[in-house]
C-alpha cells in the first residue's frame, strides 16, 4: 500500500515531510527556475510553469501538444504506481493547473501541499538545491477529455439551471471595467470569486478553512457543473483545485477562458 494512500488531497507540510522517501512519490515543483535554483523541497523536479500551457495567443492556455505533454512526463519518470504531490509558492494556481492535467492523463493519485514552498519554509524545514535526474523512458499517454470545457462546449451549456461558471479573475475584469481582450465582461451567468480570496495570508496561503461554506453562500455548489476559468486557466488552477479538494464530483475548466472568450466573435458578453 502506497505510504500516501490515507491521505486527503490537501496535504500539510509535516504529512509530505515524513514521506519524502517514498518510492512512488513523485513531487513536482511549480515555483520558477530562480526560485527552485534557490532552494525547493528535497527530491523535487522543477517544471516550469509554462510547460503546462499550450502558449499561443489568442487562447494561451490551452493544452500543451500531446508530444510536449508526452515529454514532461517522460522526464518525470511517470508511471501507473506514482503518487504526485505538487506545490508552487503562490497558493495553487500553477499546482491546481498541474492536477488538471493530471486529470486529463487519467491520474488520480496527487497530493497538493497546502500552502506550497511558503508553508514549507514557514515550518523551517529543509530545502535542498541538488536536481534530481530526469528519466528518458518514452510515456505514453491517453488523454481523458472529461475535465475540459470546451467554449462550444460551454456556450451549449448557458443558461442550465445545473451549472456553476467560477470567474477566478478579478473584480474589474468581470465587470469590464479592466478589458484584457477585444471584449470586456464576463460569461452571462458566471459568478465571480477572485482565485486570491480563497486563500489564508496569515497562513502561507494555504486554502481558506471555510471555502466550503464561501461556494454554498455563492452558489457554487456540488449539485452542479463546476466550469471555472479565468483568463488563461492559471489563476482559476486554484479554483479547480479547490472545488476538487472539497469533493465536487462535476468539476471542469475551460482552459480557453478570456483569452479565448473575449477574442471571439461569436460569444455573448455580459458586464
Amino acid at each position: 500500500m502506497s505510504a500516501f494512500a490515507e491521505l486527503p488531497l490537501v496535504i500539510e507540510p509535516a504529512e509530505l515531510a515524513s514521506r519524502l522517501d517514498a518510492p512512488e512519490l513523485i513531487l513536482v515543483d511549480l515555483t520558477s527556475a530562480a526560485r527552485y535554483a534557490s532552494g525547493h523541497i528535497p527530491g523535487a523536479y522543477f517544471v516550469d510553469p509554462k510547460r503546462t500551457q499550450l502558449g499561443l495567443p489568442p487562447a494561451p492556455g490551452l493544452l500543451p501538444t500531446h508530444e510536449n505533454l508526452e515529454q514532461m512526463f517522460t522526464e518525470l519518470g511517470h508511471n501507473p504506481n506514482a503518487v504526485y504531490v505538487v506545490y508552487d509558492d503562490e497558493g495553487g494556481g500553477w499546482a491546481g493547473r498541474f492536477i488538471w492535467l493530471l486529470d486529463i492523463i487519467g491520474h488520480k493519485n496527487y497530493h497538493y501541499l497546502d500552502g506550497g514552498l511558503l508553508a514549507w519554509l514557514a515550518e523551517h524545514r529543509e530545502v535542498s538545491v541538488a536536481q534530481p535526474a530526469l528519466h528518458s523512458a518514452k510515456v505514453e499517454l491517453q488523454l481523458d477529455d472529461s475535465p475540459v470545457a470546451s467554449r462550444e462546449y460551454l456556450q451549449s451549456r448557458l443558461g442550465a439551471s445545473d451549472l456553476a461558471i467560477w470567474d477566478a479573475r478579478g473584480p474589474s475584469e468581470y465587470s469590464g471595467e479592466k478589458v484584457l481582450a477585444a471584449k470586456g465582461g464576463h460569461i452571462p451567468g458566471a459568478i465571480n470569486f477572485e482565485w486570491t480570496a480563497g486563500m489564508d495570508p496569515a497562513r502561507s496561503l494555504r486554502m481558506r478553512q471555510d471555502m466550503a461554506e464561501v461556494l454554498h453562500n455563492l452558489g457554487i455548489t456540488p449539485d452542479k457543473e463546476v466550469i471555472t476559468h479565468c483568463q488563461t486557466h492559471h489563476r482559476s488552477g486554484f479554483t479547480y483545485l479547490a472545488a476538487k479538494a472539497l469533493g465536487y464530483p462535476n468539476v471542469k475548466a475551460y482552459a480557453g477562458s478570456w483569452g479565448e472568450w473575449g477574442n471571439h466573435p461569436d460569444t455573448p458578453v455580459e458586464c
